[in-house]
């Protein structure tokens, strides 16, 4: 029975530290995908309470000195809801 408290147990912190992330095609335009990537990123915590950063296309787009935009995907990572990143890629010349 103790056994088996235990393995209950360490399967409740390791769904806890789980993480989750799932990334999504957003944008694609008629220029060529070039070999130039941009990322921008914005953490937030509890969702939508504290949220800091530049998750933005243009702000990628800067970033990877990009002029011609090609396609954008939108990252979203988070952790037990608490931690959520948003990160903007940006693809193109």
């Amino acid at each position: 029975m103790k056994a088996l408290k235990l393995l209950f147990a360490s399967l409740a912190v390791s769904a806890m530290l789980t993480s989750c992330s799932l990334t999504l095609p957003v944008c694609a335009t008629s220029n060529p995908v070039g070999s130039k990537v941009g990322e921008a990123s914005a953490t937030g915590f509890l969702y939508v309470l504290f949220f800091g950063g530049d998750a933005s296309i243009q702000t990628a787009a800067k970033n990877g000195g990009i002029t011609k935009i090609s396609t954008v995907d939108i990252k979203q990572s988070s952790i037990l809801g608490i931690v959520v990143t948003y990160k903007t890629i940006v693809t193109g010349e």
